[in-house]
């Protein structure tokens, strides 16, 4: 199973938003990142919310939430 990082992509699982791909854009502490994706708003998630893929997208050199939801396929 994939390691839950930034830049990781992943998909949420619990919510109105559930069944989304969103992409992890930092890790706030051990319990909690700051997700965003095409339909996601970028807000903080609870990791056991979120059930991560084998894709990782380099989010360090994106600079706009727009630009990283344009790399999730």
């Amino acid at each position: 199973m994939a390691v839950i990082e930034t830049g990781r992509v992943c998909i949420k699982t619990v919510g109105r938003e559930a069944g989304e791909k969103c992409v992890v854009v930092s890790v706030d502490d051990s319990k909690n990142v700051t997700i965003v994706g095409k339909n996601v708003k970028k807000r903080k998630c609870n990791i056991s919310h979120l059930e991560p893929t084998n894709q990782k997208i380099d989010v360090s050199e994106l600079n706009t939430p727009e630009q990283i939801v344009e790399k999730i396929n």
